[in-house]
């Protein structure tokens, strides 16, 4: 039988703010179908886990986050800085676990394993932002340490980039994941299941 959890990953501000670089499209309509998987975890009393993405202020733990290219960026997601808050809309259970972050991957430096083998979890579903970063990226690790996953596509989001839109980025995540990381699944097919 598998143990199922959820998690829900940066669910931030700053996907949603109009002035921000990573504001992605439909944010509403992202927001409402992981509040949906939300809701039925809690109705089935489910394990829900929430992952936020932090640094510290000076920078000093984004690694190379920020200065992959060989070029140092403006450090995101500060401590304390409005981009780094839950979306509003998001549905928050009391008591839920959050886990922090500081790259990518959910299970980086993290506790996130430790919470799952406690909780006796082999399956994981994944929902929240950014599909192709820290979605696809947790989705692949969490592959990797043999848990079953299950990849909520439309309850994921992420801004385009240079060559290629939203759609396009969801669409090339998705293709790759289901060809050997996890069950992609649109939010209805989920609630089906």
């Amino acid at each position: 039988m598998k143990n199922i959890a959820l998690l829900v990953i940066d669910v931030q501000k700053v996907y949603s703010l109009n002035h921000s670089r990573l504001k992605v499209n439909n944010v509403e309509s992202i927001v409402e179908n992981i509040n949906k998987i939300i809701r039925y975890f809690e109705n089935k009393n489910l394990p829900i886990i929430y992952i936020r993405h932090l640094h510290n202020p000076d920078g000093s733990d984004a690694g190379r986050m920020y200065d992959f290219s060989g070029k140092t960026r403006e450090i995101g997601f500060r401590k304390g800085s409005l981009e780094a808050e839950y979306i509003d809309d998001l549905i928050i259970i009391k008591g839920a676990p959050e886990i922090i972050k500081n790259r990518y991957n959910s299970f980086f430096n993290t506790d996130l394993a430790d919470l799952l083998n406690k909780l006796k979890i082999n399956q994981l579903v994944i929902v929240g932002f950014m599909t192709n970063f820290c979605c696809e990226s947790t989705a692949r690790d969490a592959h990797d340490r043999d848990y079953y996953v299950d990849f909520i596509i439309d309850a994921t989001g992420t801004p385009g980039l240079e060559k290629l839109n939203q759609e396009q980025i969801k669409l090339a995540s998705a293709q790759t994941l289901k060809a050997g990381y996890a069950n992609v699944l649109k939010t209805k097919e989920f609630l089906l299941k």
